[in-house]
């Protein structure tokens, strides 16, 4: 056993035992306090509301814990189980260009890895979500979404792929840094093209019909500073209980969407409130600096790829005998989790922060109250737990915990 191989072990042996550390503290913790509504809430969330909350967070919490021992199971199998050795061997045999032959081992790697992913995305959608009541998707609404997503995949990553390995067999020293330029410039094109032509393959998307609160939103909307390309109510009951709102887009495409979910669960002011939230995101340019990251971290991961790819090593070590370009780029995209994961504390800390802020706006803007009464109703109808573990929430949580978040609100009401 090289010493690469000791190093990644030890690595995913660390980050396994830390997340069910974590998650056994969480299901600990909230178990604890699952027989009392947090007085903050005492008048507003039922001890009904709140026990079902607990039970739905435990019981995904539960799952998580055996998906990461599957996870674990399907890294070590693809990798020093000789999986992807395997794979690559048969291509080989078909005796097709390095290129196609890297497309090829790709795009069936993938394949075989979202098979392996439905029975328990079948499980969360038509076990979980349905025994809590969330779940609204068919059967039928299931397929039609996989097939819609591999064709998706297929249409829009084999040309990325090909240009990626092209460049890596083709463009010399730096091809990792024209790699980037490229990566980065389709990035900007999604985030530019999903509401417009993607989005839409999935979801209705309607303007939104209540005048009174379009009036409202566009009077926020120009008080702010924001021009998008609309307001609209995407038919999210299609598939789920859950509400949400967000904004989408880039430059002059941004649009604002609303789950139907929310529009009816929330009064006008709180609907205000919601949106003021996220404008908070746009001009506090969280999402320029989330972009910002991105591009940083994307340079410094090709770099790594671009010397690591040169390193025997690095192949042996993790179970491929044989070298290639698209071998080096499968095998960094499977392994390079296991050694960023002692930066997830850390994105969640900037994540909660962004998240202060953009509260901080929202109630510069509107009422606190109202936005406090909102996330106090989409807590309960998302079942989101009230009492999560401090540590946990830490260390895995893009959002504040719901007391801590609702008393820095309470801070900014008049």
């Amino acid at each position: 056993m090289g010493n690469f191989t000791l190093v990644f072990l030890s690595f995913l042996a660390v980050s396994v035992v830390i997340q069910i550390w974590l998650s056994r503290r969480h299901l600990t913790y909230i178990n604890a306090h699952r027989d009392k509504v947090p007085d903050a809430f005492a008048d507003k969330i039922s001890l009904d509301a709140h026990q079902k909350a607990a039970d739905y967070t435990t019981t995904n919490t539960r799952i998580g814990i055996f998906e990461l021992g599957i996870s674990t199971l399907f890294l070590l199998v693809w990798t020093l189980g000789g999986g992807l050795d395997l794979l690559d061997q048969f291509w080989r045999d078909m005796a097709f260009s390095p290129i196609m032959t890297g497309i090829a081992v790709l795009l069936s790697a993938m394949l075989i890895m979202s098979l392996l992913e439905i029975p328990m995305s079948v499980y969360h959608t038509f076990v979980i979500e349905e025994r809590f009541g969330f779940n609204k998707t068919t059967p039928k609404l299931f397929v039609v979404d996989m097939i819609k997503n591999t064709i998706l995949t297929l249409a829009i990553g084999t040309p990325l792929i090909w240009v990626f390995l092209w460049l890596m067999e083709n463009a010399g020293s730096l091809w990792w840094f024209y790699a980037w330029a490229v990566w980065m410039g389709f990035a900007l094109l999604m985030m530019w093209a999903y509401p417009a032509f993607i989005a839409p393959l999935f979801n209705k998307f309607e303007a939104l019909e209540d005048e009174s609160l379009a009036t409202r939103i566009q009077n926020l909307l120009e008080r702010c500073g924001f021009k998008s390309k609309g307001i609209f109510v995407m038919d999210g009951s299609k598939r789920s209980a859950h509400g949400n709102a967000y904004f989408t887009g880039l430059g002059a495409n941004k649009r604002i969407v609303f789950f139907d979910t929310l529009i009816k669960s929330l009064s006008p002011d709180e609907v205000e409130a919601v949106l003021a939230h996220e404008l908070g995101h746009f001009k506090r340019k969280h999402i320029q600096k989330r972009i910002g990251v991105t591009f940083v971290t994307s340079l410094i991961g090709l770099w790594l790829l671009g010397w690591v790819m040169q390193q025997e090593w690095f192949y042996h070590g993790l179970g491929v005998q044989a070298s290639s370009n698209y071998i080096a780029l499968m095998l960094f995209m499977l392994v390079s989790p296991v050694f960023t994961f002692f930066m997830y504390p850390i994105m969640s800390f900037f994540s909660r922060k962004h998240e202060f802020e953009a509260d901080d706006f929202a109630a510069m803007q509107t009422n606190a109250n109202d936005l406090i009464q909102a996330l106090v109703k989409l807590y309960e109808e998302n079942a989101n737990t009230l009492t999560p573990d401090p540590i946990y929430s830490a260390f895995h949580d893009s959002h504040p915990p719901a007391p801590v978040r609702v008393a820095h609100l309470a801070t900014k009401m008049a």
